[in-house]
């Protein structure tokens, strides 16, 4: 009786198996295009005491091994830091949004400049 009902549940599985539709493929998730190369004057090679004094303190900081990126969110778009390199300083700039020609746009950073992000 056992063995019945052993084969019939291996037949009943096989045939479900094979009675399924054959999977479609995922279509791939569109990678954004990268911002375009360049970097705003005046931030490359700024230590991270530089860079505090003319933004004050990052709202976020990620330490990566011997990389740090320091973000600072403005009403209206962000700025992110990225520090490397020995001595650790500023070595790339990005905001969101980017700029025209740039991975970084001059409008974002000066308005933080104007008024850098105070965390408690």
């Amino acid at each position: 009786m056992i063995r019945r009902f052993a084969c019939l549940f291996v037949a009943l599985l096989a045939a479900g198996c094979a009675n399924q539709a054959p999977r479609q493929p995922r279509a791939a998730a569109a990678i954004p295009s990268t911002p375009p190369r360049g970097e705003p004057p005046g931030y490359f090679n700024l230590s991270a005491a530089a860079l505090q004094a003319v933004f004050g303190r990052p709202a976020f900081v990620r330490k990566d091994g011997t990389i740090e990126m320091w973000r600072y969110d403005g009403t209206a778009c962000r700025a992110f830091f990225f520090f490397y390199g020995a001595p650790l300083a500023v070595r790339h700039v990005e905001t969101l949004p980017h700029g025209v020609r740039a991975a970084a746009d001059d409008g974002c950073l000066t308005a933080l400049r104007v008024s850098p992000s105070k965390t408690p």
